[in-house]
């Protein structure tokens, strides 16, 4: 059993209609964790983003990061907290979505 992830903040802000000031408020959101290649096509190892299920963070990285995360993603598996999971799968402030592309290695 894997040790409990940190929840991690961040501010969404709505506009106001009546045209004054936005308001803003701290809310918990999923950590995304890349390995390997999808590291490398991310530039980062870790990442923070809003959703509310796999589907919805993995949309909002393939946004963050472009085609060439895309393509890699395309060939990953996903896992939330240590488990294989599905795209429709839901995900809340205290859930690692882990990104493990395919490894291969080893000596002949």
């Amino acid at each position: 059993m894997s040790p409990p992830t940190a929840t991690v903040p961040t501010t969404r802000c709505n506009g106001n209609p009546d045209g004054g000031r936005d308001t803003c408020r701290l809310v918990a959101v999923p950590t995304m964790r890349l390995f390997a290649s999808a590291r490398e096509a991310a530039g980062t190892g870790t990442d923070t983003f809003d959703g509310a299920t796999v589907s919805d963070v993995l949309a909002a990285a393939e946004q963050r990061y472009g085609a060439t995360f895309s393509h890699v993603l395309s060939s990953c598996r996903i896992w939330v907290n240590g488990n294989a999971a599905n795209a429709d799968m839901p995900v809340g402030p205290t859930d690692e979505v882990a990104v493990l592309p395919p490894v291969s290695g080893g000596s002949t």
